[in-house]
């Protein structure tokens, strides 16, 4: 079934770019290790094996990792006829519909592609916006779906998580703690390659992640023809994630690329895996102009 909503070339120009460039440094990265560690076999197995099991199960791993589970239209009447309606005039296969256990107030959408979707809300979002506003935000999300970024920004994250397990190898291995030189070395020059290709990877995810949020802001206003809907939802969460205490805030910051609004703050935008809430809510007062509405 083809989505009404529409593609983005400059969107898919981007996700391309981005998995070209991390696709280099995946290939240099494995390289560098088979050089270091003396084994193809160990290597191939652990990208191999890690990269398929992000790749395939990211639905179920992040719904675990953020107390989120699958409900019913039963469970939840008034969240799925939300999706219902906003999956009929997108013309798309409706996703799973999930609920996570969390006082933050957030959403985000999950899996691999639109068959194997989630849309998941936290029972603290659905706290503080009216239905309206809880649309806007649903079909910010659906707009992820359907422009298949959630897979790409999972495959994309994969080469980031990995540089940093072996960072962590480095440090921790007790390798480290034999008096043998050569090994010494071995496990210090593997932390550098680790350290440099999880910085860039870092930085790539991040600058995919600030156009694709704008481009779901975009089509998730266009979609409901709300703009101010979604905009007052992202003032209310910005406004809510300034309260959140920090122990709650160490939960979940570790999927800020998934969510709709960023928990905790960045020292500069570089790092940031949104824009920032100005420039969000100007895009979407000029669609509000455009279609006519009321800011």
């Amino acid at each position: 079934m083809q989505s009404r909503i529409q593609p983005d070339r400059k969107l898919t120009v981007r996700m391309g770019l981005t998995l070209f460039l991390l696709g280099l440094l995946y290939v240099a990265f494995a390289a560098v290790l088979v050089v270091l560690l003396k084994s193809v076999v160990l290597i191939v197995v652990i990208l191999g094996g890690l990269l398929f099991v992000q790749y395939w199960y990211s639905d179920r791993i992040t719904l675990a990792a953020l107390k989120g589970h699958v409900v019913t239209a039963e469970e939840y009447p008034q969240l799925h006829a939300i999706v219902d309606r906003l999956c009929a005039l997108a013309d798309m296969p409706k996703p799973k519909v999930a609920v996570a256990e969390l006082d933050v107030p957030n959403a985000f959408a999950t899996g691999r592609n639109a068959e194997h979707a989630v849309v998941c809300v936290t029972t603290g979002i659905m706290g503080i916006l009216d239905e309206k506003e809880l649309e806007g935000v649903i079909a910010h999300e659906l707009t992820h779906v359907a422009h298949r970024d959630v897979a790409v920004i999972t495959i994309a994250s994969f080469l980031g998580v990995l540089a940093g397990m072996m960072m962590r190898f480095a440090l921790f291995s007790e390798l480290g703690r034999r008096r043998d030189q050569n090994t010494a070395v071995i496990l210090m020059a593997t932390m550098v390659v680790s350290i440099t290709v999880y910085a860039l990877s870092f930085l790539l995810i991040r600058a995919l992640s600030r156009y694709r949020e704008l481009a779901a802001d975009r089509d998730g206003a266009i979609l409901t023809g709300q703009p101010s809907e979604l905009a007052s939802a992202l003032v209310k969460l910005s406004d809510r994630a300034n309260r959140i205490p920090r122990r709650d805030l160490r939960t979940v910051q570790a999927f800020n690329a998934f969510f709709i609004n960023p928990v905790g703050g960045s020292i500069a935008d570089v790092f940031s895996t949104h824009p920032k809430l100005e420039r969000r809510l100007e895009q979407l007062a000029r669609i509000s102009e455009q279609l006519g509405r009321p800011v």
